[in-house]
């Protein structure tokens, strides 16, 4: 079974994922990420050496494993095709969608703000399940020719195999279950009933999280009392999956709220520890780094801001040149990669920041003159005091 789960791109079970791309089409980029091999591994294996010999008994070994090979990559043109359908209303109704990643539970389609308004949502939404329909349809059309025309039965059996699991995949992301293509359209409903998506978000998230529970519960019941430990094992990771997601997504629109529109310079260190050029590197890890536990230092000298000292430009450095070498020598040169404005959107920023590999602290910087630090951490502490009062400010 593959998830159908459109994220926006912040901290969450399913951002963060590191994908390689495949190729891009209609100006998305799709892309690979490793734990979809292991999911194209289980579905060749269970349809080379289970359902097709089953149903189409007499085959050789090695059609089996070819027909379980095609399958395998007709899922994943179900999933592309899928997110596609998501990706394209999204940019209809002005959504950037920065790519689609195929994963081990299916495929999400990334967006980097929530939808506008309740029909943006729910038509985003629709057109994943629509399009898995309708790709059903036309795999039920190609099952009922080749039958008609007599083609081979491999043929026969994975259009038909592929024709069931569109349909499947369709109604299984119809569940209200957020953040399931149902859930979402149940958020949509919510949203336009109440007039707030905040509350129709954590509604839809308690619908997800349920829902979580109960395939975790249908995995362990067919793991320990059916015997079947492959089914009841994935339906068992899928429910821890997506019940974490829903949490995942609530907070994610609790942190939008609390950040968004809010400037850099209101949750900055407006006194941030700052180096010296001429400070050596063995000086700067015994007074500064072991000291204060930061990665990163701002390097000042007089009252210009000249670069940033890190752990990444010194840990190459050997000891014995740590005495001799300068903080001025090794540091790098204050650039939009480093730095920010004071105005700068933190919701944005605390995004850019929660990505994989990505920077977790910046120099506020004004005029050449250094105005403070943010960072992750320091985001992060905010929000969690936030959250924890329940007192989002207006």
């Amino acid at each position: 079974m593959a998830v159908d789960i459109p994220v926006k791109q912040q901290h969450s079970p399913v951002t963060g994922l590191k994908g390689y791309r495949l190729f891009r089409i209609f100006g998305f980029d799709v892309k690979l990420n490793l734990t979809w091999l292991l999911l194209a591994f289980l579905i060749t294996w269970t349809l080379a050496a289970g359902m097709f010999p089953i149903d189409y008994p007499g085959l050789a070994q090695q059609t089996y494993w070819w027909m379980g090979i095609a399958g395998a990559v007709g899922i994943l043109f179900s999933i592309v095709f899928h997110e596609l359908s998501h990706s394209l209303v999204a940019r209809h109704y002005g959504l950037t969608i920065r790519g689609i990643t195929l994963f081990i539970f299916g495929g999400m389609a990334e967006m980097e703000d929530e939808p506008v308004n309740p029909k943006a949502e729910f038509m985003m939404a629709v057109a994943g399940p629509v399009a898995s329909i309708i790709l059903g349809i036309i795999f039920v059309q190609i099952t009922n020719l080749a039958t008609a025309l007599e083609w081979h039965t491999s043929g026969i059996g994975v259009s038909h195999y592929l024709a069931m699991v569109n349909i499947i995949l369709a109604v299984f992301n119809l569940v209200p279950a957020f953040p399931l293509d149902g859930g979402r359209m149940l958020r949509a409903a919510l949203w336009h009933w109440k007039g707030n998506l905040r509350d129709a978000t954590r509604i839809a998230s308690q619908f997800g999280s349920g829902f979580g529970f109960v395939l975790m519960f249908l995995g362990g019941f067919a793991f320990f009392l059916q015997g079947n430990f492959i089914g009841g094992m994935w339906w068992f990771l899928i429910g821890i999956f997506l019940h974490s997601a829903a949490k995942a997504s609530y907070r994610q629109l609790v942190v939008r709220e609390l950040l968004s529109d809010k400037p850099v310079r209101r949750f900055m260190n407006s006194d941030p520890a700052t180096v010296a050029p001429d400070v050596s590197i063995e000086q700067l890890l015994e007074d500064y780094i072991y000291r204060h536990h930061y990665k990163m230092f701002p390097v000042v000298e007089g009252k210009t801001l000249k670069g940033c000292i890190s752990l990444t430009d010194i840990k190459d450095i050997p000891k014995e040149q740590r005495e001799h070498k300068t903080v001025g020598e090794l540091m790098t040169p204050c650039s939009s990669d480093n730095t920010v404005t004071p105005d700068t959107d933190s919701a944005k920023l605390i995004a850019a920041m929660a990505r994989p590999n990505a920077r977790t602290m910046y120099m506020v910087v004004e005029d050449n003159h250094l105005l403070g630090v943010i960072s992750l951490k320091d985001l992060r502490e905010y929000i969690a005091l936030k959250v924890e009062l329940e007192q989002p400010e207006q």
